[in-house]
């Protein structure tokens, strides 16, 4: 996990499409120059930050499910809980459900769990933009082969 560039997936742990569930998982680093601010002397991960991976997870297992056809963007935010505090070297378990895709937008239910205690956990809304429109499509196809997207898709069909 890169915090301060976004990074926010280390590895897909499992996807199956047939159920349209992505679990993942990340390890948050033990220095980063967020915790300088969040909070000297009490680092901790940014809400926001949490919700951003719950989004990375969400938006890696539209991509999965739609076959690369287009990219999805983080549009809204609903119900998210904050339940306890995420710290430094905190191995995360990250979990996304796809409620619904179509229309040119995706709904998951996502959540955070370190060592079987739940974080967070959010509905999360996602526009989706045919490639052709943006030019995102190498970067995000590189950054899936990186954390094992495109493995646990070969490994799933």
């Amino acid at each position: 996990m890169l915090l301060e560039y976004f990074q926010m997936i280390d590895r897909v742990e499992t996807l199956d499409l047939g159920a349209g569930v992505l679990k993942a998982q990340s390890i948050v680093p033990a220095k980063s120059p967020v915790f300088e601010g969040h909070f000297p002397g009490m680092p901790l991960v940014p809400g926001v930050l949490l919700i951003e991976t719950m989004a990375q997870a969400s938006g890696m297992l539209v991509l999965a499910v739609t076959n690369f056809a287009a990219m999805p963007f983080l549009m809204s935010v609903d119900g998210a809980k904050m339940r306890t505090f995420v710290e430094p070297e905190a191995v995360l378990d990250i979990e996304a459900h796809l409620e619904h895709d179509g229309s040119g937008f995706a709904v998951t239910k996502a959540r955070i769990a370190v060592a079987g205690k739940k974080v967070c956990d959010a509905q999360l809304k996602l526009r989706t933009m045919p490639f052709n429109e943006v030019p995102l499509a190498d970067i995000v196809r590189k950054r899936a082969e990186e954390v094992g997207l495109l493995d646990a898709i070969a490994a799933g069909a």
